[in-house]
């Protein structure tokens, strides 16, 4: 029996590393591609880089990982995610818990430049609300985000 439990407690402690190391690596993800779009945006003008953030089959997307971009009163110019988001304001939108996470999105990036901001989302893969985190950073007068669910 004493065996049987150390080998739970290992296995939950690994597991638990495991977690660990593939949300850090997911955020990670997230970071890269939105450097990888900073950078696209500033070689190539922003009319080119929104039409390749929207395109769903384009280079900043990558499996559940997209570029968004808004202005800093919540109006959509790119989204990796669902092209029919473009031009609409998503300022007052809010997550499971009511909270107004683009507003917070908007502050973060206004106010430090760029940083994570937490809160639950329906993941298309689980059909459950989630925890997520997006990584967003000013870029101009737009914030480009990425964003990744908890594992």
């Amino acid at each position: 029996m004493r065996r049987v439990m150390l080998v739970l407690v290992a296995g939950l402690f690994l597991f638990g590393l495991v977690a660990t190391d593939l949300y850090a690596s997911s955020q990670a993800d997230a970071k890269a591609l939105i450097e990888k779009g900073v950078a696209f945006y500033k070689a190539n003008g922003k009319d080119k880089a929104f039409a390749e953030f929207s395109n769903p089959k384009g280079q900043f997307t990558k499996g559940d990982l997209y570029i968004f971009v808004i202005d800093t009163k919540g109006l959509v110019y790119a989204h990796g995610g669902n092209a029919k988001l473009v031009g609409k304001d998503m300022s007052e939108l809010k997550d499971a818990d009511g909270k107004f996470f683009m507003k917070e999105i908007i502050k973060t990036a206004v106010e430090k430049g760029k940083g994570w901001v937490d809160y639950k989302w329906a993941n298309p893969v689980t059909k459950k609300v989630d925890g997520k985190t997006t990584y967003v950073e000013k870029v101009e007068g737009y914030v480009f985000g990425c964003g990744v669910y908890k594992k």
